[in-house]
């Protein structure tokens, strides 16, 4: 397994953000899923080694995380697009992208400028890779974060977030260069976009206060939602979440009343009955 964690536990003073989770990951796109303070940055932390676990083992690429030498070998082999990520002053797209590849040790200078424009071109740069970082726009910056992971063809990726920011046009794009990776290597992928989800994965792992609640397929967490999903003209009693679908009727998720117009579950509608409306906590009625 590329990734194996085991019983791992992080607290911070008395507020524990991972109590315990236990993961096995190899080849594939695991995505991540859970609302705003469910341990995801936490747990995708732990995975980078920028963190180490209060408690429980990590092995990252056949080593043990809790010694210098294998922390520094899973290193040597690891893209990692954190949440938020800082650029040195004054640098450009080309300068900044540089200058990661020297701390991941690309001493050869030919080389690794010809491996500097290979990933800025991966990830649709090129053009922009002289403009200095201060002038570009969001996207443009993740999209530097994306292409400094993707240096050295990394055996395993740690993306938090990793599409915010980014127009449909450069998710897309993303979505077909992580595909391509995945047939060889672990990604995984932290994300709000459910359909980020169902597009690229084929695992899926949610997380709720600091625990994982589901680890399955994305079908299997569509049919959580089976037979909980209607369309009705008034927000039902039993519904925990309802919104105003595109035909103008209420999509609503919940325990519907005798006779409604259940309709086939996605993703997100397991998802959000799973953590009970986005993180609201209220409780789905049995």
């Amino acid at each position: 397994m590329d990734i194996r964690l085991t019983d791992v536990r992080k607290t911070y003073g008395r507020r524990r953000a991972l109590d315990p989770v236990s993961l096995d990951a190899g080849p594939g796109v695991l995505g991540l899923l859970g609302p705003n303070g469910a341990g995801k940055t936490t747990l995708l932390r732990v995975m980078a080694t920028v963190i180490a676990p209060t408690a429980g083992q990590v092995r990252l690429l056949g080593h043990d995380c809790a010694l210098p030498g294998g922390r520094t070998e899973v290193r040597r082999r690891l893209g990692y697009v954190p949440q938020e990520c800082g650029f040195p002053a004054g640098f450009t797209g080309f300068e900044y992208v540089d200058y990661v590849a020297i701390l991941k040790e690309w001493a050869d200078r030919r080389a690794r400028h010809d491996e500097v424009r290979r990933v800025l071109a991966v990830v649709g740069m090129t053009g922009e890779a002289g403009r200095r970082i201060r002038r570009l726009s969001g996207g443009m910056r993740r999209r530097l974060v994306i292409a400094q992971a993707l240096l050295g063809d990394p055996a395993l990726l740690v993306l938090d977030e990793p599409t915010v920011g980014l127009d449909p046009e450069q998710r897309l794009r993303f979505r077909d260069t992580v595909s391509t990776l995945a047939d060889s290597r672990c990604v995984v992928v932290s994300t709000h976009q459910t359909e980020d989800v169902a597009a690229l994965c084929s695992r899926v792992v949610v997380m709720h206060e600091g625990g994982i609640r589901y680890d399955g397929t994305p079908s299997g967490l569509a049919a959580m939602a089976d037979g909980r999903v209607w369309i009705g003209s008034g927000r039902d009693p039993g519904a925990v979440l309802a919104w105003r679908s595109e035909t103008g009727g209420l999509r609503q998720i919940g325990v519907p009343p005798a006779g409604a117009d259940v309709v086939p579950p996605t993703l997100e509608d397991g998802y959000l009955l799973l953590v009970g409306g986005a993180g609201t906590r209220q409780e789905v009625p049995a």
